[in-house]
């Protein structure tokens, strides 16, 4: 994909999230103008993702996103979104330094999974050094370490009618519209599978932080950072998905992001 698309995309994934953070001052008609089923903006939003889904999956493939030495992280990851979830699940569980945490895989599995995260990190690892992309514009290199997607996959054995991989998480935002909303997100099995997609429990050579995600965190490293979900509580294999959330594969996508955030 030619560097002007990316740079016009995310521009304009941008001014999205711009109209976005401006709800909670504008209010839910705001919202319901510009982001409705029938507006230009949404409608451009749909057609932007679309094409984006099928020029990536088109000339990715199995493509691996660029990987750094060491030498090139220049500080610590720059956390984004939720920094400190205030949940009381959350909350419980971090004053445990996460020991009592469980990741349930389930949903068109044949055999579901419960994990502790003793047992996640003694899985194989996969380390990587990559460039975490925002969609505001700024871009960190890090070391990110964690137990390849796939792997928990095919533990679970997952069913052929499976399409998506959905990730529900600990923390909620806010946009003005009736209070909290938890934070999910969802890729299709083909970036499940990728190898550089992980859930990882370290970062920089230390455990994650509570501020970039701890305990687990996805990171897919062909795609901007608000599909790298934090603080992941379940992951659940569906074939739609239409009955989370707004039913457009993630909290921000509910609001007119791009469901594909490719880079």
């Amino acid at each position: 994909m030619s560097r002007t698309f990316q740079a016009n995309r995310r521009r304009f994934l941008t001014l999205a999230g711009v109209a976005a953070s401006t709800v909670p001052l504008a209010g839910c008609d705001m919202l319901d103008g510009v982001f409705s089923g029938d507006s230009a903006v949404r409608q451009t939003l749909a057609s932007a993702n679309s094409l984006s889904y099928r020029v990536q999956r088109m000339l990715a493939g199995d493509r691996l996103a660029p990987e750094f030495a060491a030498t090139e992280i220049r500080q610590g990851q720059r956390p984004n979104g939720s920094t400190d979830p205030d949940g009381p699940d959350y909350r419980a569980l971090k004053a445990t330094a996460f020991a009592t945490y469980r990741l349930p895989v389930t949903g068109l599995v044949e055999k579901p999974l419960d994990l502790g995260l003793d047992e996640i990190r003694v899985m194989p690892a996969r380390t990587q050094i990559t460039r975490h992309d925002c969609v505001e514009g700024w871009s960190c290199i890090a070391k990110w370490t964690g137990v390849p997607l796939a792997t928990l996959l095919d533990q679970a054995k997952v069913k052929p009618e499976a399409r998506y991989v959905i990730f529900h998480c600990y923390d909620a935002m806010n946009l003005g519209l009736g209070g909290p909303t938890p934070y999910y997100e969802s890729i299709d099995l083909l970036d499940a599978r990728h190898p550089q997609t992980i859930l990882a429990y370290g970062c920089n050579d230390q455990a994650l932080s509570v501020a970039n995600g701890a305990p687990l965190r996805v990171r897919v490293e062909r795609q901007l950072g608000y599909k790298m979900a934090k603080y992941v509580k379940s992951i659940e294999l569906a074939a739609t998905l239409a009955p989370y959330g707004g039913g457009k594969g993630g909290f921000w996508e509910d609001v007119g992001y791009d469901w594909y955030g490719g880079i």
